[in-house]
């Protein structure tokens, strides 16, 4: 009886562990537009990056723990700068630097996405 109630006392701890132990979720093109939305009037006209822009897009590098998150934010990237009118691809590129962030590829429309790691 012991080892029986010494086993479901392990069971009762694991499935514990699994209920409050934060699980990863993956990062989606809502995401990627949340956090970039403070950028959008920079993006089209120049001027001051807004704080809230850096601080979406050090989020998102921040969360982007993954090859595969990484490429998804990619991905987000190219389609939101092709439907959003107005963005200049130069303000675009630049804007990781005056964040002072890195990013790991380029932010362009020519950016392959296939091959970000």
């Amino acid at each position: 009886m012991a080892k029986l109630s010494g086993v479901a006392c392990i069971a009762f701890l694991i499935c514990m562990a699994i209920l409050f132990v934060p699980h990863a979720q993956a990062i989606t093109c809502g995401d990627v537009a949340s956090k970039l939305a403070p950028c959008i009037d920079y993006l089209k006209n120049g001027g001051t990056v807004p704080v809230a822009c850096c601080d979406g897009i050090k989020a998102l590098i921040d969360a982007a723990k993954t090859s595969a998150d990484r490429k998804t934010v990619c991905n987000c990237l190219k389609a939101a700068a092709g439907s959003i009118k107005g963005i200049q691809p130069g303000l675009a590129s630049g804007l990781p630097a005056k964040c002072g962030v890195n990013v790991p590829y380029p932010i362009s429309a020519k950016t392959d996405c296939s091959k970000v790691n």
